[in-house]
């Protein structure tokens, strides 16, 4: 063949075999999926209406929690409903066009989320270390620039992505053993090199993240010093019962995330249908968990979502009864 188009290497979809070596599993694997998927949407939700709807509720770690409901969202939109299909083997298809673009919203909504829980770590660095500047420095304007800010950054990151996986030639190869499109499952289907690919990958993750990650461990290793040094034992106690929740969702977020990178990359003895369990993890626990550990630990939040959850419930027993 002589000056075949690139184009044409591209395959018009990719098939989606979901968790190779477990295929017999995929109805029972359906069902945590699924469970756990509508349990993000409504918790998230709820979250969101509430702290949209209670004006008590617009202050700067609220608006934040509100940010990382909304990246929540889309990083477990992008991925589940796709998953939940090859499991019920409605449809494993997915056009090359469509996988970029899930690709692209899935990785986007994860940097989009460790922006915003950076910003959070800073947050109550700046309300327990320097609690009288707190007002100065979180203003509505400085949130919404923050905000732009990580939707900005995300999208530079991710966006070199679509024309690096684009460029490629893939030879006819389809096959993709996944439950949803990420760069390098992608990457590796190309039949040319991927060296670029894989060392953009390997930079953005430390530089994006990994950089997040460390910047985030200082904000705490500073909290805790700050705390530990006031005189009052029930100061310190609620000081750490406010960052405990925030250690909690940070770990949930990025270990699986972590361990699955570097997995892809480095466990080569690590068994595929690991990989790929790891993989799913990350895009379902913390969307599923954030809402929930952050209303169970914020008196404010947990007492606005009784209420409307008392209200919702008065007003159908009522229309009930008036129907009956």
């Amino acid at each position: 063949m002589v000056a075949t188009n690139q184009t044409s290497l591209q395959p018009a979809s990719f098939l989606l075999l979901g968790m190779a070596g477990l295929e017999d599993l995929h109805t029972w694997l359906s069902i945590p999926f699924c469970l756990m998927y509508v349990t993000t949407l409504l918790s998230n939700f709820v979250l969101l209406f509430v702290i949209v709807t209670e004006r008590s509720l617009h202050e700067p770690m609220y608006l934040f929690l509100a940010m990382l409901a909304v990246a929540d969202l889309i990083l477990s939109s992008s991925t589940v409903p796709k998953a939940l299909s090859v499991f019920w083997s409605l449809s494993k298809e997915i056009s090359f066009h469509a996988c970029l673009t899930q690709m692209f919203f899935t990785h986007f909504s994860f940097i989009v989320e460790s922006t915003v829980l950076l910003a959070m770590a800073f947050d109550r660095y700046v309300a327990i270390c320097n609690p009288l500047r707190y007002a100065t420095v979180f203003t509505h304007p400085v949130i919404a620039k923050i905000g732009v800010a990580a939707i900005a950054r995300s999208f530079c990151v991710m966006f070199p992505t679509i024309f690096l996986l684009q460029r490629l030639l893939y030879c006819g190869h389809s096959i993709m053993p996944h439950t949803y499109c990420e760069h390098m499952g992608i990457a590796r289907l190309a039949c040319t090199d991927i060296s670029v690919n894989i060392w953009y990958g390997f930079a953005t993750t430390l530089l994006c993240p990994g950089l997040d990650v460390v910047l985030i461990g200082v904000s705490y290793s500073l909290i805790l010093r700050a705390v530990f040094r006031l005189s009052s034992k029930d100061a310190q106690v609620k000081a750490v019962g406010t960052c405990s929740s925030h250690a909690c969702v940070i770990l949930m977020f990025y270990t699986p995330a972590f361990f699955s990178f570097f997995t892809l990359r480095f466990g080569h003895n690590v068994p595929h249908h690991v990989h790929i369990l790891l993989a799913n993890l990350y895009v379902l626990i913390p969307p599923m968990l954030n809402p929930i550990v952050y209303s169970v630990k914020n008196k404010l939040i947990r007492e606005k979502v009784s209420q409307i959850l008392f209200s919702t419930g008065k007003s159908f027993s009522i229309t009930s009864i008036f129907t009956n």
